[in-house]
């Protein structure tokens, strides 16, 4: 299924706060390259470049959706002598390799996607300059029930056969997993976890959310609309009783998120 960059937008003032608490924490004053992995509608990338004046700024993604939806983002955000310092590419970060070693590589709720962290992130660290940043956000919500559920109704007879080859338990570490795993390889890791309290609206809010980003395989994997519409409806009614409106009518939803920022020796 592909990237609906408007789905994912629905909560654009939400899903950027761990963006910018993430760029903030990047400990250069000035760079030449810089790498956004995984950089969607491209807020971040024209973020990056405002943030470093002189920088050539590259975005990545798999989805093409995503990438004209940054084009849009880069034009409108962007004046055209810092627009043209910015290239987007179309590929996939588990192989991406940088024409030149970046001084930063930031990743902002991608990596989650990938397996094999104990490999992938060795590698990203090799890819940078030395003295460069890998800056990395990840949603750690995998144990909550926004995201149990989509387990539990996966296992349902009624779509098990499609949906169990779809699951990734717990595709994030604890954060001391990825201190023990860059310490050795980077002269400085800091790394930290936060939970988002997000105040959400409007009817089945948690669905809405999920719809732009983890549940996407799952929908996927279902043969027609009506078993979409099934399982959605299935799940709209377990995050009512998980997540219930408060009586002003927001519905309060934690999400947590695990951060590191490692310096290259």
């Amino acid at each position: 299924m592909a990237w609906d960059p408007r789905q994912y937008a629905a909560f654009a003032d939400e899903r950027a706060r761990p963006a910018w608490d993430l760029m903030a924490r990047i400990p250069l004053a000035e760079a030449a390259h810089v790498a956004d992995l995984g950089c969607g509608p491209g807020h971040q990338v024209a973020a990056l470049a405002r943030r470093f004046p002189t920088a050539r700024v590259e975005g990545v993604d798999s989805s093409p959706e995503m990438l004209a939806a940054a084009e849009r983002t880069l034009a409108a955000e962007l004046a055209p002598a810092d627009a043209a310092r910015v290239t987007l590419a179309h590929a996939d970060a588990a192989d991406w390799r940088p024409q030149t070693p970046p001084d930063a590589i930031y990743s902002n709720a991608l990596l989650q996607w990938l397996d094999h962290h104990e490999t992938l992130l060795p590698r990203l660290v090799g890819l940078l300059a030395p003295g460069g940043v890998l800056a990395v956000q990840m949603p750690r919500n995998h144990g909550e029930a926004s995201h149990a559920a989509m387990a539990d109704l996966a296992a349902d007879p009624r779509w098990a056969a499609r949906l169990s080859a779809h699951l990734r338990p717990g595709p994030v570490a604890a954060p001391a997993v990825y201190d023990a795993l860059l310490a050795p390889l980077c002269r400085h890791v800091e790394v930290w976890e936060t939970v988002y309290f997000h105040h959400l609206s409007g009817p089945d809010p948690v669905l809405a959310w999920v719809k732009g980003t983890a549940l996407r395989p799952l929908l996927a994997a279902l043969a027609t609309d009506a078993e979409r519409a099934a399982f959605e409806a299935a799940y709209a009614e377990k995050m009512r009783a998980a997540y219930p409106p408060r009586a002003d009518g927001v519905t309060l939803f934690p999400f947590r998120r695990v951060f590191f920022v490692a310096v290259k020796g």
